[in-house]
């Protein structure tokens, strides 16, 4: 086994010091990064012989003839073929796909739970993983799982992709190692992260016990959403989302690669760390984005604008403006709307809506939606602010206010989300949740000019 300097096991690219070290910045760019001098191709994909003796290879995200396709050359020490041997299925009880559709279950209702707690057990990411939804189906590669991830424990020489999905990662506690075959992404909550489809990876724990939210994305990647009126900046701007540059692990160890496939698992034995790209150039790579970077946008005047207008990032679907995933976020911002009930209105909406407490209290549910929670409100249900949250907000001085100290998220799909039995029987769904509207009262009396 050769030696090199390593970074969690790794040879990594030299990069330069400050904010960005070990990252490059931009969303969806070309990049090009390699981890040794003279390992990366230059003027061309496939030269007859790279250079170190590596191997050449392509990994693709989309259809070669897509308006824009989505690949990565790698340059790495064995080809992939090497990397997966005859396979065995496996079980991981608590990590579903759709279609899942529990008979007994009911997935028509509002649904909050708290946060799902720590256990003795230790668990690794495939094994603290937990799916609280499922929506649309796998195999045709529309849809989504929403899970929960419980992890104590780093993977030692085992490794996962997942051939069905894109990964979104919304940590809530803890501190995770992500060690890519594209290199490495270090993600703390405030922070999310992005692993394409097909990408080779290891989960280790920098601080933990961590816990946290996943979004599967079995359709199109995320992707910017159009700012259309709003223009060329806010939001979620490119600059600040990071690609790791290139980092390579050259170790011969009894190793256990793990692949997500059609829903099932399964399980093939190399003798060899599959980490091995030691250069590489394209767009299709994982990232980090620094959620407290966000620029939000809102109402200056009047009124409650649509929550679409948090939209971090989108899946598009296949009916414009329809997407088969919003990520949303809700974060510290001002609200100085005139003569406005300022928190979300109550509405039915043809979307999706599973949401998540990163920290602090979210303005429509003073009560009970705490960080690490999670709640559900299916589509065409209605929902919004509780009875405590109305009364305030109809009530109050309408000066300028700052939401402070608050971060929550929602996963929005255009499929109704499926409740696994997990979520159903062994989360700690909040029984009573159902009830927080019940004390609204009827106020109208039919006095003209009334308010």
């Amino acid at each position: 086994m050769r030696q090199h300097e390593s970074f969690s096991g790794l040879t990594r690219a030299p990069s330069a010091s400050g904010p960005h070290e070990g990252y490059m910045p931009g969303f969806g760019n070309d990049f090009e990064t390699e981890a040794l001098p003279g390992a990366l191709p230059q003027g061309m994909n496939s030269p007859q012989k790279c250079n170190y003796g590596l191997y050449g290879e392509q990994l693709s995200g989309t259809a070669f003839t897509d308006v824009r396709p989505e690949r990565t050359w790698c340059y790495r020490i064995r080809p992939s073929v090497k990397h997966t041997h005859r396979f065995s299925r496996i079980d991981l009880p608590y990590w579903r796909s759709a279609p899942h559709v529990v008979e007994d279950v009911t997935s028509l209702g509002q649904y909050r739970w708290d946060p799902v707690p720590h256990s003795d057990t230790p668990l690794t990411w495939l094994t603290g993983m937990r799916t609280m939804t499922t929506a649309g189906d796998v195999n045709t590669q529309v849809g989504m799982a929403s899970h929960i991830y419980l992890v104590t424990d780093s993977m030692e020489d085992s490794y996962f992709y997942s051939a069905d999905s894109e990964m979104l990662v919304v940590p809530q506690e803890g501190q995770l190692r992500f060690c890519t075959e594209l290199g490495v992404i270090d993600v703390a909550p405030r922070e999310i992260a992005i692993l394409p489809r097909g990408l080779v990876y290891r989960v280790e724990v920098l601080e933990g016990p961590c816990r946290g939210f996943v979004c599967e994305n079995y359709g199109q990647k995320f992707e910017l959403p159009g700012r259309g009126p709003i223009g060329a900046n806010c939001m979620a701007n490119p600059r600040d989302f990071k690609t790791p540059v290139a980092a390579f692990e050259d170790r011969d160890a009894p190793s256990t690669v793990t692949i997500k496939w059609c829903g099932q698992f399964h399980e093939t034995r190399i003798g060899h760390s599959p980490l091995d790209v030691v250069a590489w150039h394209g767009n299709y790579a994982p990232c980090k984005y620094d959620l407290t970077t966000y620029c939000p946008v809102g109402a200056i005047l009047f009124d409650h604008p649509d929550p679409s207008i948090f939209t971090v990032l989108t899946a598009p679907g296949g009916q414009p403006g329809v997407a088969n995933i919003d990520f949303v976020l809700f974060r510290e911002r001002w609200m100085v709307a005139e003569d406005t009930f300022r928190p979300p209105w109550y509405h039915k909406n043809i979307m999706s809506e599973l949401m998540g407490n990163i920290y602090g209290q979210y303005d429509a549910k003073p009560q009970g939606f705490v960080p690490g929670g999670v709640s559900l409100h299916n589509m065409m249900l209605p929902h919004g602010p509780d009875r405590e949250a109305f009364e305030k907000a109809s009530n109050a001085n309408l000066g300028p206010d700052k939401l402070d100290q608050t971060m929550s998220f929602m996963f929005e799909t255009r499929f109704p989300q499926h409740l696994t039995r997990f979520a159903a029987e062994e989360a700690p769904l909040q029984e009573d949740y159902i009830d927080c509207w019940t004390s609204l009262e009827k106020k109208f009396d039919g006095t003209p000019g009334k308010k």
